[in-house]
């Protein structure tokens, strides 16, 4: 099954999430290579795609997993998680409608 998955940033993020995002990427990639992931990308801070010193406000993946206590597992270990980029994640179901 699909399940969405939210991290919320904490306040002034970006230098966190630099220093995790190459952990974070590569453990992504593992579920890209898998045919698992539908979606994921971060959730910028101003209306812009690039952000700049305003930084991010989260990152949402979509993907599947087993069930849910995997998928939250899995949102618990990502290392913007581990390494305090996140101050809360939200793991829920997902159905995909459309497209």
């Amino acid at each position: 099954m699909l399940y969405v998955i939210i991290g919320h940033d904490v306040e002034h993020s970006l230098e966190l999430r630099r220093a995790a995002r190459p952990a974070h990427l590569e453990r992504l990639k593992a579920l890209v290579e898998a045919g698992r992931v539908l979606v994921a990308g971060p959730m910028p801070a101003i209306d812009s795609p690039d952000p700049g010193p305003a930084g991010f406000a989260g990152t949402v993946v979509i993907a599947e997993f087993g069930s849910l206590a995997e998928a939250r597992a899995w949102a618990e270990d990502d290392p913007y998680a581990r390494e305090g980029v996140f101050r809360s994640v939200e793991v829920h179901p997902f159905n995909k409608v459309l497209p």
